[in-house]
């Protein structure tokens, strides 16, 4: 299938992609917590933006652009294939778990976050050729639930600051401001 995008849905991937990769270089160098491989994912707040703002796609291509370029630039071959398991099925939870209805945003960041850390450790019981490391999953799994909770009140709290105005709303804040200055 041939898919073309606008001059403007490129620019706001780009700017997404961008987004993610500092917010993914800010968690590198500034640990948020103590525990082995637990990150906040603050990046994961710009995939639940891009589930919201653009088709399923377009988040696809942006959790793709995402784990490669975090992956040659602060990672290497094993870090990249780590996000990549744990970015395909966190995407893939996340799609799914947003058609549900009665789920809210931080509900589908905290499946997201539970099932990014389930596919690392199903990578790493692959890579290290042993189970004895599920020993760890508890840990990651309540982890996950803490950061997948903050990050999706982040991203609730970031979306209705970027959410435009209804033009019933800015004639209001308009005429509000107008009145004020008469006064």
């Amino acid at each position: 299938m041939n898919r073309r995008w606008s001059a403007s849905v490129v620019a706001k991937l780009g700017l997404l992609t961008a987004v993610a990769i500092v917010l993914g270089y800010f968690e590198y160098l500034l640990p948020v917590t103590g525990i082995p491989g637990v990150k906040l994912g603050l990046a994961n707040t710009v995939l639940l933006y891009a589930l919201s703002l653009f088709d399923v796609p377009s988040a696809i291509l942006l959790m793709f652009l995402k784990v490669a370029l975090s992956g040659l630039l602060f990672g290497g071959p094993a870090a990249m294939l780590y996000s990549l398991a744990g970015g395909v099925l966190s995407l893939v939870v996340m799609i799914l778990a947003r058609k549900s209805k009665g789920l809210s945003i931080v509900g589908v960041s905290v499946l997201g976050a539970v099932s990014h850390n389930v596919a690392q450790m199903a990578v790493a019981c692959f890579v290290v050729e042993t189970r004895a490391i599920l020993a760890y999953l508890p840990i990651l799994l309540f982890a996950a639930a803490v950061t997948g909770t903050l990050t999706g009140l982040i991203a609730r709290y970031t979306f209705r600051g970027l959410r435009p105005k209804a033009a019933g709303e800015q004639n209001a804040a308009k005429n509000s401001a107008q009145t004020e200055r008469k006064s």
